[in-house]
């Protein structure tokens, strides 16, 4: 008796369990608490709900039929997978197996479902990240049917291009850990959403106060430390490549986040250092190294580092005032800027910073090493091959975004955002929930008590007594 099958790495397990836990915390608790906590008070619970509402429908969707639609075999050329489910014990116990990637990388020692998790918090974080666009307006029940349907055609379509053997793939387009799968789709998605469901009510826009500062921190820093996960577990091997992706993204996001702080305190009126500005640089950092972090070394990710957030703050503060569309698009957390610009950048430079050096899979005998080499090691068809992957995901992201808000919109006749009084509301009005429960001015509340099982009657409750 053996506890597992010869072909499996242990460690490499271990490691890939512990990562992909480590993204699925980036998702909730921390994007939960960290957009919960910047937005106005009256939206917390709508937020919070909204985060892990989607972790759920994407799960069941990812094991369902997504999951073979991005990493199995082919049924529409190289650039649609077929769907099919997981739901079965070789499927989950078996050896994992990427069928256009056999033999273009080592063989997995890994089980199916520990690749199939993995991946499944990687698409589950990618429309988490773009509920910013849309927060303080976007219907819940749209949301609910829209977040299925964006997974199943934008989300699993991205990763079959590029992560499943598909046709950028077969193009030797690099993105590591999903600069453009995840966050140049979450940028583009979010912006397209953002659009079509309107802006948010314009006193609400120009009170946008976050309601707890040191909520946003707690969730900024699992954040940041979940990124561990997202980019050391990508080799989906626990070897020198996983580590140098580890101290490549914490090198990147330092830069990152002190070169933001030292322009804010140089560049603006106010010349002063915030915690929110710091966060922004923060994000830009783990956003443009994440199509990176195992292909270059430490001086390319410092350089990542420093231009991805001062082309994204110049962009912050010039875009939405004086560029169309983007003055004209409500993008309430600026998704498109610290997700879709830095991602698109991050991924425009691995095609010129890829060191061949950096190797992921080391060749054995006649087998080459499996490398990234970008235009400044004299590769420059490299840059053009990442330009062009980068369109397809922003057309392709587009494109399906829109028709998939129209077909909730008019066929399916769900209203895209709350009506005005429920803006008005907020929590109270959508969920019967607020964040911080006030008690001033109210003799009663009524309990509906979901935490009381063996209540049979709603309970009275009076709180000057």
């Amino acid at each position: 008796m053996i506890p597992y099958a010869s072909w499996l790495g242990n460690g490499d397990n271990a490691w890939q369990m512990t990562a992909a836990t480590l993204v699925g915390l980036m998702s909730i608790p921390a994007l939960a608490v960290l957009y919960g906590g910047l937005v106005q008070k009256k939206w917390a619970m709508n937020t919070v709900l909204m985060v892990f509402v989607t972790f759920c429908l994407t799960l069941i969707v990812w094991v369902l039929w997504a999951y073979k639609m991005g990493f199995g075999t082919p049924l529409i050329s190289t650039y649609v997978g077929d769907p099919r489910t997981i739901l079965g014990a070789n499927a989950l116990e078996g050896q994992a197996n990427i069928p256009l990637l056999n033999g273009l990388m080592p063989a997995f020692k890994l089980p199916g479902a520990s690749v199939a998790y993995f991946q499944f918090v990687f698409a589950a974080i990618t429309p988490i990240l773009f509920i910013g666009s849309v927060l303080g307006r976007v219907s819940f029940k749209a949301w609910m049917v829209f977040v299925p349907l964006w997974i199943t055609f934008a989300y699993a379509v991205n990763a079959f291009l590029l992560w499943g053997g598909g046709y950028w793939a077969g193009k030797g387009a690099l993105d590591f850990s999903g600069g453009y799968v995840i966050h140049l789709a979450a940028g583009v998605s979010g912006f397209v959403s953002a659009a079509i469901i309107g802006p948010r009510l314009k006193k609400d826009r120009e009170k946008a106060i976050p309601n707890n500062l040191m909520f946003v921190a707690v969730g900024a820093g699992i954040l940041w430390l979940g990124w561990n996960g997202f980019n050391g577990g990508d080799p989906y091997f626990a070897g020198s490549d996983a580590a140098a992706a580890v101290v490549n993204t914490n090198l990147c996001t330092a830069v990152a986040m002190m070169v933001w702080i030292l322009m804010d305190m140089f560049l603006t009126p106010e010349k002063k250092p915030t915690f929110l500005g710091g966060l922004n640089g923060m994000i830009c950092g783990l956003v443009g190294i994440t199509p990176a972090a195992g292909y270059v070394n430490g001086m390319g990710a410092i350089v990542i580092g420093v231009v991805c957030p001062a082309v994204v703050w110049v962009a912050w503060y010039t875009l939405p005032k004086y560029v169309w569309p983007f003055n004209k698009v409500d993008d309430a957390l600026g998704v498109i800027y610290t997700h879709g610009i830095a991602g698109l950048l991050g991924g425009l430079l691995v095609g010129c910073l890829a060191d061949p050096n950096m190797i992921e899979y080391i060749g054995v005998g006649k087998t080459s090493s499996i490398d990234g080499t970008g235009a400044f090691y004299g590769h420059p068809h490299q840059l053009l091959v990442q330009f062009l992957a980068a369109l397809t995901i922003i057309i392709w992201d587009a494109a399906v975004t829109f028709v998939l808000w129209m077909f909730i919109k008019y066929v399916l006749r769900i209203k895209l955002r709350f009506t005005d009084e429920e803006l008005e509301i907020g929590d109270i009005a959508i969920h019967g929930e607020e964040v911080y429960p006030s008690e001033q001015a109210l003799t009663s509340v009524t309990a509906q008590a979901e935490a009381s099982p063996t209540t049979e009657e709603p309970v009275r409750v009076d709180i000057e007594e």
